[in-house]
């Protein structure tokens, strides 16, 4: 999902019905260059279209542990919808693969109307519900819960038919990220960057992420359990058109001016990406033909011919992005059925799976929902907590974009995701995954994220084992969903060593690190102090990482060498051929960090740093204690093999035990070390 922020809001979008600007001519359409508005569509409205939606995942617990007695294989929504109505009428039919006990209820999800609400409330009544041709005796709904007693138990280990009739009016209080589950609005908007636009027009459609799904159809809301395939049939009024997933397999025609779209996907989806959107379109078809794969047609359905004409420069780049994506992560995983938009006024996208909701058609924004039908649909997150698994690769996706197509935006749109990322206060990782809010914070999960993803491309140091691994998850999660332990396992695969320590840091951690350097220089011999502390409490004892330092000479020439930043202090040195006028930390903004400086330091003595003392230390092999010299040091730190931090412990005064009965067998690199980071010696050690 991306919000999108337009600088032009003008306050017709918010009058009423009856005071909506008559419509004028649209601009001519022009290929815009890469601004701020394209370069960070998203910068305000992730949290201006949540900040309404701080309800709660729907099923108690209770109820969800009866919805685990089954997984759901089929979806089939056969419904009534209009484009100025939130009216649904309909069937759901959901075919079930029972667990290893006999079903003997049926529970589900629907939206009804809260206890003491007024008559006429928004509501979906249930007419009936049949299982295996049988019709229920009997359905108890407590809230969103409902569940539906069984004629005759469906034997375990079963397939199961399950058909739900209902029929009322769907909610409107704001309780999805961008709107309602369902939505309808008697005008639309063009805000650019020559002016705002806003005319009469109806049109309504759906919008699940995360918790809305039931407010317009029974389902189950499990990110776990993706349905094998789909069917979306809409009945409709002339000439009114119905965008969903997968393809569309044939209209048919009805009495009274009504006709019925058939939508078929035979692709696994989770529940919240499957959509409906309707209204009187205007279709544009484009072709797609990534390299070793399928054509893939490209169906967009726009407001009218006047926004088609406008929009046009932006829907003729999706195919150019749609093969780039296919080369660099694997084949678009939908090919064989569509890639596609249909509009709302939704200030921003929702990548529906095959058919991505969007209110405009910005470079950034195409290039964020696009990449998601890879990570998101192809791969969805099996758990909120993981939420950056879809949006902070979406993220990347724009830098991807703009570094095959617009190449000098690419370094702006970094430093622009490095200063929203160092907002954030918290860890990527969701803690409260009840708040639509903190799941799509903004500055976390949207830019942090794709921070971290960079950094990512940067620990490896090599493009083709970053997009293998990126292939990789793809290859072995497609069509189900992942935790993010599922993609550090992919990424150590290709580093060829652990990287908890990187998660730790980085996907459970909170703040950044700061880098304090001084150098200097005497002949051929350069030397380099940097001390690291992190930006936010609590934060670990540093980050450890690789960072690029420039050396830039005197003869207009430069040096990049890449350290790695083991410990709070670190000394650097090695030979230089020139003279250095000065340093620049990361220059090509790999690392996110906060405001970090290097100079020079004449006291800084330019010669090569001495080795750190060898320490004394029994009994060697150790088993649950390791006897250490006495030093003034404040703190011993123990490094695995691998150069992870596994262990620090605080030193009293006069302390000379390390306990180490928590360490698991093997060698390890001890060092202690000073308040300020400076070391005191080092030690090698086993433990047995």
């Amino acid at each position: 999902m991306r919000f999108l922020f337009y600088a032009l809001v003008v306050s017709s979008l918010f009058t009423a019905p009856g005071r909506v600007a008559a419509q004028a001519p649209l601009p001519a359409p022009a290929v815009r260059p890469a601004g701020p508005i394209d370069l960070d569509a998203g910068r305000l409205c992730a949290a201006a279209h949540v900040r309404t939606a701080q309800r709660t995942a729907t099923s108690s617990v209770a109820h969800r542990r009866k919805m685990d007695r089954y997984d759901v294989k089929y979806y089939k929504l056969d419904l009534a919808l209009e484009n100025n109505s939130l009216n649904v009428a309909g069937s759901v039919w959901m075919r079930l693969r029972v667990g290893a006990q006999a079903l003997d209820s049926l529970a589900f999800e629907l939206y009804k109307a809260p206890a003491g609400a007024p008559a006429g409330a928004a509501t979906l009544l249930i007419d009936s519900v049949v299982v295996n041709g049988r019709r229920s005796p009997g359905v108890r709904r407590a809230g969103f819960d409902a569940t539906a007693a069984l004629a005759q138990p469906a034997a375990a280990n079963s397939l199961a038919d399950a058909r739900i009739y209902y029929h009322g009016t769907a909610p409107s209080g704001n309780s999805a990220a961008i709107g309602n589950g369902l939505s309808t609005r008697d005008s639309v908007h063009l805000d650019t960057y020559r002016g705002a636009w806003t005319f009469p027009y109806n049109v309504t459609w759906s919008l699940s992420e995360p918790f809305s799904a039931h407010e317009w159809f029974p389902c189950k809301q499990v990110l776990t359990d993706k349905a094998d395939s789909s069917d979306v049939w809409v009945t409709t009024t002339l000439p009114n058109k119905v965008g969903s997933n997968g393809r569309l397999v044939r209209t048919v025609p009805l009495p009274s001016n009504k006709v019925r779209y058939e939508w078929k996907s035979r692709h696994p989806i989770d529940y919240y990406l499957i959509s409906v959107s309707v209204a009187p379109y205007v279709e544009y078809v484009a072709t797609a033909h990534p390299a070793g794969g399928p054509a893939v047609p490209i169906v967009s359905y726009l407001y009218n011919q006047s926004y088609l004409n406008y929009w046009i420069p932006g829907l003729v780049q999706t195919p150019l992005f749609l093969e780039n994506y296919s080369a660099l992560v694997g084949l678009y995983p939908f090919a064989n059925e569509k890639y596609g938009h249909t509009m709302a006024p939704i200030y921003g996208g929702m990548e529906h799976q095959t058919m991505t909701t969007q209110d405009g058609f910005e470079f950034t924004l195409d290039a964020h929902e696009l990449f998601h039908q890879w990570f998101g649909d192809n791969v969805t997150c099996a758990s909120w907590e993981d939420i950056w698994l879809n949006e902070s690769f979406a993220s990347y996706g724009e830098y991807l974009s703009l570094q095959a197509f617009r190449p000098n935006d690419a370094r702006p749109w970094m430093d622009n995701a490095h200063l929203w990322a160092l907002r954030g206060r918290g860890t990527i990782y969701v803690d409260d995954t009840t708040d639509v809010g903190r799941i799509f914070d903004y500055s976390l999960t949207y830019k942090k994220g794709a921070a971290v993803v960079h950094m990512l491309r940067y620990l490896l140091n090599d493009d083709t084992k970053f997009f293998r691994a990126l292939r990789t998850y793809q290859t072995q999660y497609g069509g189900s969903t992942a935790r993010t332990a599922n993609l550090q396992r992919i990424f150590e695969a290709e580093a060829g060593r652990p990287l908890g320590y990187f998660f730790q840091q980085w996907f459970r951690g909170t703040g950044v690190p700061l880098f304090d350097g001084k150098w200097n220089q005497s002949g051929s011999n350069f030397v380099l102090r940097v001390r690291e502390i992190g930006s936010q409490s609590p934060f670990p004892s540093f980050f450890d990482t690789d960072i690029d330092y420039r050396l830039n000479f005197t003869n207009g020439t430069s040096r990049t060498v890449r350290l790695h930043q083991g410990q709070i202090l670190e000394n650097y040195s090695f030979p230089v051929a020139g003279t250095v006028s000065s340093v620049d930390l990361d220059p090509d903004q790999w690392v996110l960090n906060g405001t970090s400086t290097v100079v020079r330091d004449n006291t800084l003595l330019a010669a090569r740093a001495a080795a750190p003392a060898l320490l004394a230390v029994y009994p060697n092999p150790c088993h649950d204690q390791l006897q250490l010299p006495a030093t003034a040091a404040t703190a011993a730190e123990v490094r695995d093999a691998t150069g992870r931090l596994v262990l620090r412990q605080a030193l009293a005064a006069g302390q000379q035990q390390l306990a180490t009965q928590r360490l698991t067998p093997g060698l390890y690199q001890l060092r202690l070390v000073g308040k300020q980071g400076d070391m005191f010696g080092q030690a090698r050690f086993a433990k047995e």
